[in-house]
């Protein structure tokens, strides 16, 4: 049992109930008073500790990147404003903490010929024998719908069959990262390649009683594992040698299979500046198609356009960086 164990136990506990009974997914919520929770138990702090100094001692301990460390300092900002409301402490602990600075984050955009590469390769994968091409099958296919719908890695892993309509072409994306359900049409291509698919697995199969679009066996789901694993061997194959880095306060991403989602949506707003109108317009719709919560999740998409313009962006950077 994930329980706390400082001295806020209780009051941790209160407040995810609260949460969540105003509907707010607690999942992440829980992550980060978890991260406060074992700060205090570490520190051996009681109710007279609570001030500036001791959070931030917490904000110097978090190794990871500000954004993440800003995240969890939000949160227990949150968390000490509803104890005020409870009148359980008089101030603020962290109210005069300042966020620190985020560091800027390139992701790794894939060129449209780069897509096809990538693809053709995780095909020449495929094994052939029948007790591996299925599962190989719905491997690549999970990857083409990173690459040609925009969707998070698990976002196929969870879909069921009666989840692709093939009369309308369509797919129902089911309790995604922000607890919303999407229907998005999906082109003709990707259709034909999921309908030759299932029809593979029934020949090879039989009548299996796998639930899941895409099955790693009769009875079994994918972990994203299996996903990950095949799409490093085909960026190896096709001989993409980038490894992350940081230059400055930049991140500068490698590919990932995430990397394709970010690439669907640069790459369809290029298409459309390319066909002479407005990517701006275009934003709500792509975030509506990409499962956003909001536009403003998109318009990051509008200052990397493209793969030339995003190794443009790095060269820049590393420009700099020698030359100061």
């Amino acid at each position: 049992m994930n329980r706390f164990e400082s001295f806020l136990a209780q009051q941790f506990e209160d407040y995810m109930t609260y949460r969540h009974q105003l509907g707010y997914d607690v999942e992440n919520l829980r992550w980060a008073l978890k991260t406060v929770d074992r700060y205090l138990v570490t520190q051996n702090a009681g109710p007279n500790d609570l001030t500036p100094a001791l959070f931030l001692g917490l904000q110097a301990d978090l190794r990871t990147q500000n954004k993440t460390i800003n995240r969890v300092m939000s949160t227990t900002r949150m968390f000490f404003q509803y104890l005020v409301r409870k009148e359980y402490c008089r101030d603020n602990p962290l109210k005069e903490i300042p966020p620190l600075p985020q560091e800027q984050f390139i992701p790794f955009i894939f060129s449209p010929p780069q897509i096809d590469d990538l693809l053709a390769a995780v095909c020449h994968r495929l094994r052939k024998n029948p007790k591996n091409f299925v599962k190989d099958l719905g491997i690549y296919l999970a990857i083409l719908l990173l690459a040609r719908c925009g969707m998070r890695i698990y976002e196929p892993l969870r879909l069921w069959c009666d989840h692709f309509r093939a009369d309308d072409k369509t797919l129902y994306i089911e309790k995604t990262k922000f607890k919303k359900d999407r229907l998005i049409p999906i082109p003709k291509t990707v259709a034909a390649e999921i309908t030759n698919y299932l029809a593979v697995r029934r020949t090879l199969w039989g009548a299996d009683t796998n639930p899941y679009l895409l099955a790693a066996s009769r009875q079994k789901a994918y972990y994203d594992e299996f996903i990950r694993r095949r799409f490093h061997q085909a960026v190896s194959d096709i001989g993409l040698k980038y490894r992350r880095q940081t230059i400055g306060t930049t991140n500068i991403g490698a590919p990932t299979p995430h990397s394709l989602r970010h690439s669907f949506a640069a790459n369809t707003l290029k298409r459309i500046k390319d066909q002479g109108k407005s990517p701006q317009h275009a934003l709500p719709v792509l975030a509506a198609y990409l499962g956003h919560r909001d536009y403003k999740h998109t318009v990051k998409y509008l200052k990397l356009l493209d793969a030339k313009h995003r190794q443009q962006l790095v060269n820049f950077i590393s420009t700099q960086r020698h030359n100061p």
